[in-house]
Formats: C-alpha cells, structure tokens, sequence
C-alpha cells in the first residue's frame, strides 16, 4: 500500500511540473469568462504581446500592482500590446467591486476557483500577484516581466 502511495504522490508531482508553463511555450487556448459573463478566448489576442496577469481582489500586493498596470496599459494599448487580468476569486461579486475601484480597463476575466482554477495550474502560478509575457508569436518570454521588458517585446516588429 505504501508503495502505491508512493507512486500516486510521484505521479502526482510529475504531472503537476508538467502543467506549469515554461519560456518558450505557446500562450494556452483557454477561454474564461468576462466581467458581462461572457465567454473570451486568449486566442482572440493571438499576434499581439499579452500580459497575462494572474491576481484577487482579497490580495494586497496585486491591487498595489492594478495602479501601476492601469496608466501603463492605457499608455501602450495602442501599440499592440493587450493586458488580461484572470481573477482567481472565488466570490465574483468582490472580484466586480475591485474591477470597478481599481478602475481597470483592461481585459477581465475569472477562474473562480482560488489557486485551484484550471488556469492557475496550467501556468503555475503559485503567488499572487504573478504575470506572464507573450510575444507576438504567443510565445512565453518571460514571467513576471519588468516594464522595459514588456516595452522591449513592444519594440520588436
């Protein structure tokens, strides 16, 4: 018994490393759904440089990082350069409210299922706040990306 134990937690952790992304990885197809509850797919963003950013209403650190993003979004947007924020809130009315107090006006979505959403494990993220860099290509160039980094994919034609 201890020996299947054994095996399952291994399996387990093997699997778990799989799912994490990696540099290089292409940006996951998944679709999530919107503050109108409507259905978004990351492809729909496919050849520009996203920012994913995996955040909660409840987490200090990221509403700090939400007053950052805001002007540094609406500085950029148009150079095709697209931020989506995935919630992982398990209470969409909070998650609403901070939407609306942070005044963000970029792409908004929810997994609501805390660090136990299908998204959150697929990236790996195991920190809040915690975002991840595409490049045109829908390539992962980096994770948790500085502005100049985000800047210098921005500047690659």
């Amino acid at each position: 018994m201890k020996k299947i134990i054994l095996f399952l937690t291994v399996l387990a952790t093997i699997s778990a490393a799989n799912a994490q992304l990696k540099l290089g990885d292409k940006l996951p197809a998944i679709e999530l759904k919107d503050t109108k509850n409507k259905p978004v797919s990351l492809n729909a963003f496919a050849g520009k440089v996203i920012l994913v950013d995996f955040w909660a209403s409840w987490c200090g650190p990221c509403r700090k990082a939400n007053k950052s993003l805001v002007p540094f979004y609406k500085k950029y947007s148009t150079q095709n350069f697209e931020a989506i924020s995935i919630s992982v809130d398990t209470d969409k009315s909070k998650w609403l409210k901070a939407v609306i107090k942070d005044r963000l006006v970029h792409q908004q979505l929810i997994d609501p299922n805390g660090f136990d959403a299908a998204s959150a494990i697929l990236f790996g993220v195991e920190a809040l706040p915690t975002t991840y860099l595409f490049n045109t290509a829908g390539k992962l160039v980096a994770i948790d990306p500085t502005e100049k980094q985000i800047i210098d994919q921005l500047k690659k034609k």
